[in-house]
């Protein structure tokens, strides 16, 4: 079975970032230069992922902009000789082969998930959430569908976290193959450090078998009436094993407003063109500012 393609969910409202997602979706959001939701396409695309699923909702036809061809502002742009810019903007046209599913209504990961069925069919698939960036030096999903090639079974990411961390995401209990390579005997979305089975949580990239389907199919909405996709996953563990990768890099919450703005800080210092620049100003923020 080969991997050969990424769903990539982008239908929430963003309300972590009200009032800037009141008339534009959070996945438009410029960190540095770049909308938080093309770090995700690029890095499926790393990875040789060429066929997109992006599933949106109402007010979010600024995506599909985003990646589609711009006639008008191409012609501007070679007219003006401003040739980097045009290159750029051609180059995030022809990224990849998208295609657009609508969620109707917000149900949960687990079931924008779902609606990439017919998209994906009876093949292995990556999922990508635009609110994680990973700086990786192998893109984070490819580390995934290396263990995926492999084990022929469904992999999802991990990271260590701290007991407040154990209340924000999903938990394992694992069984160790490797320093960074576990097999899942179970997992339980936010349970807080009282009933935490580790401090490996689950984090925002995936390679799902198709079974995944009908684990969602089954899985029961929570108590807000979504349907996590966690849940399924432990519904998926009845009849095939499920691995987690202790990925290799960084990862930038970027759906939060903290981790939004650590990603811009860090991503923009390595950027050569102003990064001595940037830190130059910040040393000057430090010493001018006194925190308490």
């Amino acid at each position: 079975m080969v991997v050969r393609k990424a769903v990539i969910p982008a239908a929430g409202f963003g309300t972590r970032f009200l009032p800037a997602t009141k008339a534009q979706p959070k996945e438009m959001l410029v960190v540095v230069d770049k909308p938080l939701i093309q770090y995700s396409v690029e890095e499926a695309v790393q990875a040789g992922l060429k066929k997109i699923g992006l599933i949106i909702s109402r007010r979010k036809d600024s995506i599909p902009d985003h990646f589609d061809e711009s006639p008008e502002l191409e012609y501007f742009l070679e007219e003006k000789k401003k040739i980097d810019l045009l290159e750029e903007v051609k180059r995030i046209g022809h990224l990849a082969d998208f295609c657009y599913i609508r969620q109707r209504q917000a149900l949960g990961l687990g079931h924008a998930i779902l609606m990439s069925e017919d998209f994906v069919g009876r093949e292995p698939f990556a999922v990508l959430l635009p609110d994680d960036i990973f700086d990786c030096s192998v893109p984070c999903i490819q580390q995934l569908i290396e263990v995926f090639r492999e084990k022929k079974a469904t992999v999802i990411t991990l990271k260590r976290v701290d007991e407040d961390g154990m209340s924000k995401y999903g938990i394992i209990k694992p069984r160790p193959i490797s320093d960074r390579l576990f097999q899942v005997e179970a997992l339980v979305e936010k349970p807080g450090p009282e009933k935490a089975y580790s401090d490996l949580a689950v984090i925002g990239r995936y390679v799902f078998t198709p079974e995944i389907f009908e684990a969602i199919k089954c899985t029961p909405p929570d108590e807000r009436g979504e349907i996590q996709i966690t849940d399924a996953i432990q519904l998926l563990l009845e009849k095939q094993p499920v691995y987690g990768l202790l990925f290799e890099g960084k990862r930038y919450d970027a759906g939060d407003k903290l981790g939004f703005l650590q990603a811009t800080v860090e991503l923009a210092l390595k950027r050569e063109e102003f990064k001595l620049e940037f830190f130059e100003f910040l040393k000057q923020v430090v010493k001018e500012k006194k925190v308490n």
